[in-house]
């Protein structure tokens, strides 16, 4: 008989991209069979054109290898599926007119730049204003899940409170092949963001698994001994030095849970603002009562951790060409680095 395993991490777990894994062993008995006919036979709820998609962007492995559709099954194959997988939001999401930042579109995608008090899906409290409740609204043919529920194109993510360019997925197939560059790491994200004090080196990689927290379930933990949690990958650079904090650029190599919010606080420099990981308090700089006003001032006007995702590349899935996109740092976080240049000087 044939044995199928399926690797699904919640939405909210410790990857943020959206990738299902689905391991079929094949039984001694089985008949030759190509493959795109095998599957669907053996995967009735996923449809003849999501598996297609999957086989056309090397999404399905036999043994390890990479197969075209007309593939014949064998007796004890090994057939492994990274599918685009439902977000595990309900169908029944409501369609809101909700404005949105939209820096690209075209047939097969669009880049959305989201704003910082947007939330991306609806849940845990946060049921309407999303991003999804937008899109639903604003197109009606997006990429859809299984088991009753909606995918509207969703890729990867970027948490509440964090702003910048998000990749839709408009079509199945640019959904699979998008969430695929996602999964293999192939893409090029680099966020901004002002972070408490300055790190002893001006360049560096945090090498240290991020797994969900065993007290806390909300917050991501760091395990460098790589004995809980998933490899997690960052690579930063100070742009500018403000003497109590610092403006950084981060590329990612991998795509957790508050990676960079996590990786920050572990090396001891948490973001400026982040109430999460206790960026909230005056973490560096003078006792004076005049300095935490100040402080207190620059929390006011970036009500939120000061993170930005400014820039993102990756492979058209039509075109197949290499896509970048660059976005400003928005008002408050603008405003807030203005607000720390004027104190030095004045200092």
């Amino acid at each position: 008989m044939n044995t199928l395993e399926k690797n699904i991490d919640a939405f909210d777990d410790e990857e943020d991209e959206i990738i299902e894994t689905i391991v079929i062993n094949v039984d001694p008995g089985q008949t030759f069979m190509r493959l795109d006919k095998y599957l669907s036979h053996h995967l009735k709820n996923i449809s003849r054109n999501r598996i297609q998609n999957a086989i056309e962007t090397d999404s399905v492995k036999v043994n390890e290898n990479n197969v075209k559709p007309s593939y014949k099954v064998k007796p004890l194959d090994k057939i492994t599926l990274s599918l685009a997988k439902a977000s595990g939001i309900p169908s029944e999401v409501l369609p809101e007119d909700i404005p949105l930042n939209i820096v690209y579109e075209d047939d097969d995608l669009m880049i959305v730049n989201k704003s910082p008090e947007m939330v991306v899906h609806p849940g845990h409290g946060n049921y309407t204003g999303t991003l999804v409740n937008a899109l639903v609204h604003h197109f009606a043919n997006l990429p859809t899940g299984i088991d009753g529920k909606v995918r509207p194109g969703l890729v990867h993510r970027i948490d509440k409170g964090t702003s910048g360019l998000l990749v839709i997925a408009k079509t199945e197939y640019s959904m699979q092949f998008l969430a695929k560059q996602f999964a293999d790491h192939t893409t090029e994200r680099t966020y901004n963001a002002l972070i408490w004090g300055e790190p002893k080196e001006p360049k560096g990689t945090i090498n240290a698994h991020i797994g969900r927290g065993f007290k806390d379930r909300r917050i991501s933990d760091v395990f460098p001994d790589g004995d809980y949690g998933k490899e997690a990958i960052t690579h930063y650079e100070v742009i500018k030095n403000m003497r109590y904090v610092s403006l950084i650029k981060c590329n990612l190599e991998t795509g957790r849970t508050h990676q960079i919010r996590a990786h920050m606080k572990y090396i001891g420099h948490t973001l400026f603002n982040d109430a999460t990981y206790g960026g909230d308090k005056v973490l560096r700089g003078d006792l004076f009562s005049k300095y935490k006003q100040f402080v207190e001032n620059c929390f006011e006007i970036i009500p939120r951790q000061a993170l930005h995702a400014k820039s993102l590349g990756f492979i058209h899935p039509t075109t197949k060409e290499w896509m970048q996109f660059d976005s400003e740092l928005p008002e408050d976080f603008t405003k807030v680095l203005e607000k720390w240049d004027h104190y030095l000087q004045f200092k």
